[in-house]
C-alpha cells in the first residue's frame, strides 16, 4: 500500500507554505493584550494571497475554476495554516463550498462557487447549535411557506459570521430531516450578536426570526449536513495537528538553547521523555486525521468500511482534543516562566489550542459516540 500524498496534494502543501511564510505568529493579535475581540475582521491581505495562489478554490471542480482536489488536500493546507496561527476562515469557507458543490442546486453553485474560489465571496457555517453541546440541526426549524422556506431559531458561536457573505445554517423540518440553508448575512430577520472566542476571535450568536429562504438556496439532500459536519470536524483536527507541530518545534528550539548547569535542558532525561511523549501524541493525531479524511473522500467515491465514516472522525477527534491540550501544557512547562511572556508567541498558541479543544468537544463524548457505533455495527 502507498501512503504517500499525490503530486497534486504535495503541490498544495508547497503553495500553502509559500503563502504562510510571511505570517509571523508573534504578530498575531493576542487575546491577553486586547480587551474583547482581537480584531473586527479576519486577515484580508492573507486571504487575498490565498486566493491568488488558488488555495481557496482547491476543493472546487474545474467547472467552477478549481483544482478538483479532496478533503485530504484541504487538511494538508489547514495544517500549514495552524502552524502560523493564520486568521482566515479557510476551513469554514472551503467546507461550505464543498457542500454546495456536492449537494446544492446548479443555480446555487453558479451563484456562489466562482466567487468563493476567487475569495470575493466569503462562506461560513453555523455548526454549534444553541449551546455548543446540542445537535446544531435541532437549533433551527425550517418550514415550508408558499414556494420557499422560513427559518426560526438560534445558533451560537458562528465563526467569522460578521465578515462572511453567506452562512450555511443547518435546520430540521420537524419530520426528522436535516436540511442545510444558505443564508446571506444581510437577510431580513437575521441578527448577529457579538461573542468572543477563547483565542480572542469575533464570533456571533445567530438569531433567525422568520428568515425567508428561496428553494434554490436550501439543500434538502439527507447527507448534506452530515457531510459538512464531518468535514468541519476533520478540518478542526487538522488545525489541532498543525498547531501542535508548531508548538513542539518551538519547544525543541527553546530547550536546545536554554542551558542549566552548563548543558542545554533538551539533554536532560526528564525533558526528553516529556517531549517524546508529545511527539507520540502528534503522530497519533496525524494517523487518525488522515484515516478520517481518507474515509470521507472514499465514502464520496462509494467505498465503505466496517463502520460509518462517523467512527473514523470520532477517533480523530478523541486524539486531537486531548493531544493538542497535552502538547501545549508540556510546552508551557518546558518553557518555564518564559512561556507566559506576552512578547513570546507561545501564549497565543495556548489560547488557540484551548479554542480548538472546545470546538472539538470532550474526548469522553466522542468515545461514547464511538461505542454506540460499535454496538450498532458489530465488526465480527
Amino acid at each position: 500500500m502507498d501512503f504517500t500524498f499525490t503530486e497534486e496534494q504535495q503541490a498544495a502543501v508547497e503553495a500553502a507554505k509559500a503563502v504562510f511564510a510571511d505570517v509571523a505568529p508573534d504578530g498575531v493579535p493576542s487575546p491577553a493584550l486586547t480587551p474583547g475581540a482581537v480584531a473586527d475582521d479576519f486577515d484580508r491581505p492573507l486571504w487575498a494571497r490565498l486566493a491568488g495562489s488558488d488555495l481557496l478554490s482547491l476543493v472546487l471542480a474545474e467547472e467552477h475554476g478549481g483544482a478538483g482536489l479532496d478533503t485530504i488536500a484541504l487538511c494538508l493546507v489547514l495544517r500549514e495554516a495552524a502552524k502560523v496561527l493564520a486568521r482566515v476562515p479557510l476551513l469554514e469557507h472551503c467546507a461550505t463550498a464543498m457542500a454546495v458543490q456536492a449537494h446544492g442546486s446548479p443555480e446555487l453553485a453558479a451563484a456562489l462557487l466562482p466567487g468563493a474560489g476567487r475569495g470575493s465571496i466569503v462562506l461560513t457555517a453555523a455548526a454549534h447549535g444553541r449551546s455548543g453541546h446540542d445537535p446544531a440541526e435541532l437549533a433551527v426549524t425550517a418550514r415550508r411557506e408558499g414556494d420557499g422556506w422560513i427559518l426560526d431559531g438560534t445558533q451560537t458561536a458562528v465563526p467569522w459570521a460578521h465578515s462572511a457573505d453567506w452562512i450555511a445554517v443547518p435546520a430540521h423540518t420537524g419530520e426528522g430531516e436535516a436540511v442545510l440553508a444558505l443564508v446571506p448575512r444581510a437577510a431580513e430577520g437575521l441578527a448577529l450578536a457579538e461573542q468572543v472566542s477563547t483565542n480572542g476571535e469575533r464570533l456571533a450568536e445567530l438569531a433567525l426570526d422568520g428568515v425567508r429562504v428561496a428553494p434554490a438556496h436550501l439543500i434538502d439532500a439527507p447527507e448534506a449536513w452530515e457531510r459538512l459536519r464531518q468535514v468541519l470536524a476533520t478540518g478542526t483536527c487538522a488545525l489541532a495537528l498543525g498547531l501542535g507541530e508548531g508548538v513542539l518545534t518551538m519547544t525543541s528550539q527553546y530547550t536546545s538553547k536554554r542551558e542549566q548547569f552548563g548543558f542545554p535542558v533538551a539533554t536532560f532525561q526528564a525533558v526528553a521523555v516529556q517531549a517524546a511523549d508529545r511527539y507520540i501524541d502528534l503522530r497519533a493525531m496525524e494517523v487518525t486525521l488522515w484515516q478520517a479524511a481518507w474515509r470521507l473522500d472514499a465514502a464520496t467515491g462509494g467505498a465503505g468500511g466496517p463502520l460509518p465514516s462517523t467512527g473514523d472522525v470520532a477517533v480523530a477527534k478523541i486524539w486531537a482534543s486531548e493531544g493538542v491540550r497535552r502538547v501545549v501544557q508540556t510546552a508551557q512547562h518546558l518553557h518555564g516562566g518564559f512561556g507566559a511572556d506576552t512578547d513570546y508567541p507561545l501564549h497565543r498558541y495556548h489560547a488557540w489550542a484551548k479554542q480548538l479543544e472546545l470546538q472539538l468537544g470532550p474526548a469522553a463524548a466522542h468515545e461514547e459516540a464511538l461505542g454506540d457505533l460499535l454496538a450498532a455495527h458489530p465488526l465480527a
